[in-house]
């Protein structure tokens, strides 16, 4: 019979990993017996079921390590060996795609981010947007990276998504065009306009995503505002997805003094309990007043930036709590090519706080619509922003930003109020 040694093969399998496994809950809890029970619903399925074409080992066992995979939560997932190459390419910097970053949320993909100067973003697609439908298939039962696959792929072709927008109840559909997604993580560095901020010099600098030359390009844009006389700092993370944890934390540094813990991690064992920190080899930098924007879209590695700059009382947050994205996932390849990314662990801020479906909450907190979102965001992704047009669109169309501004002036102006006490008082 097969079943016998399909029974073997996976219980060999199944040895070699259990000397490293924790022990199991309870006596009725035992993976030799469930392995069996599996083995022989296998069998069962490969004799009998009706269509004949649908029944091979690989289909089977792969579509069963999705659903263990996906019953786990939102981010642990099961790869076939191209859903694996399309996950390394998510650490490049280009890919064909719609530009939207999502995650699973009650059940549906839901929309973490339309990135920065891609079809999702100038249609107006905003963060927590719901997936409905795809090319009309409706998404209840879709595993995420089968919605991933869709979304992505050879550009030109055309894709339409049917979105719920929960703030508002507005169903809305979308005919976009696939197209290759080039990210460059830093942009808009420049001093705001005077008619804004006044006697002072306020720098402003957006992350748009967390790659490797990210902190290297943040220090150089630092270097050259502060040449140019900057006095403060707004960092706009809003939109921001995430990306690489070695990138967060080099940005931390920018900001905070070398070797300051920014982030740990937490799991069950003891191979993922970590202290990240910033490097002891950066430079520190003058200690300029800071304001971080963040919103639902900041998720992931823009969460532990936010999160560490407010814990640390480095920078006064504005905006919107974050998305909540807040665990560790491993990915680990299987002999054949394919992979399984699982989460091992979660993320606290410095003052002990979990992301993990939390978010991080501002320290000033304005809210805007979902048109004002939109309106504003299409604006600056169809690049019509010109810089003598931003003083008025940012005042009609940004209230976080006008927020952020009024709140650094409000730290200057104390500053230089304070400054002879604080200089007689040395004397």
């Amino acid at each position: 019979m097969i079943l016998p040694t399909l029974a073997c093969l996976l219980l060999g399998v199944f040895s070699a990993f259990a000397q490293e496994a924790p022990p199991a809950k309870s006596e009725e809890d035992n993976g030799y017996a469930q392995i069996s029970i599996f083995a022989k619903a296998l069998e069962l399925i490969r004799q009998d079921y009706v269509d004949e074409n649908k029944t091979s080992y690989h289909d089977l066992i792969n579509a069963a390590m999705k659903g263990m995979l996906s019953s786990l939560d939102p981010h642990s997932q099961f790869m076939d060996p191209d859903d694996f190459r399309d996950m390394q390419d998510d650490t490049r910097s280009r890919f064909n795609g719609l530009g939207i970053e999502v995650s699973m949320k009650n059940g549906l993909p839901t929309v973490i981010t339309a990135m920065e100067d891609t079809p999702a973003a100038k249609a107006g697609i905003l963060s927590g947007d719901q997936i409905l439908r795809i090319n009309g298939i409706s998404t209840e039962r879709m595993d995420l990276q089968d919605a991933i696959n869709v979304l992505r792929g050879p550009s030109g072709a055309k894709i339409t998504l049917t979105l719920l927008r929960p703030s508002t109840k507005e169903i809305k559909e979308y005919t976009l065009q696939r197209a290759e997604i080039k990210i460059q993580s830093v942009k808009g560095v420049r001093l705001l306009d005077p008619d804004l901020t006044g006697p002072f010099k306020i720098g402003y600098v957006r992350l748009v995503q967390f790659n490797e030359p990210t902190a290297d390009e943040l220090s150089k844009a630092l270097d050259e505002l502060q040449k140019q006389g900057m006095q403060s700092l707004i960092l706009d993370l809003r939109n921001n997805p995430g990306g690489l944890l070695n990138s967060a934390v080099d940005v931390c540094a920018q900001f905070l003094p070398p070797n300051t813990k920014v982030v740990s991690t937490q799991g069950r064992v003891a191979s993922q309990q970590h202290d990240y920190s910033t490097s002891g080899a950066k430079k520190e930098r003058a200690n300029f007043p800071m304001v971080v924007l963040i919103n639902e879209g900041s998720a992931s590695g823009a969460e532990i930036v936010a999160g560490a700059l407010k814990d640390l009382h480095r920078a006064v947050l504005v905006g919107e709590t974050t998305f909540g994205k807040g665990s560790v996932q491993n990915v680990m390849q299987l002999p054949d090519g394919s992979a399984v990314r699982f989460t091992t662990a979660k993320y606290y801020t410095p003052s002990k706080q979990v992301i993990q479906g939390n978010g991080v909450t501002p320290n000033i907190r304005v809210a805007v619509t979902p048109e004002q979102e939109r309106s504003f965001f299409a604006l600056r992704n169809a690049g019509n922003m010109k810089p003598e047009d931003e003083k008025s669109i940012i005042k009609a169309r940004d209230p976080q930003m006008l927020r952020a501004i009024d709140a650094l002036k409000g730290v200057m102006i104390y500053a230089q109020e304070n400054a002879p006490k604080a200089q007689a008082v040395k004397k």
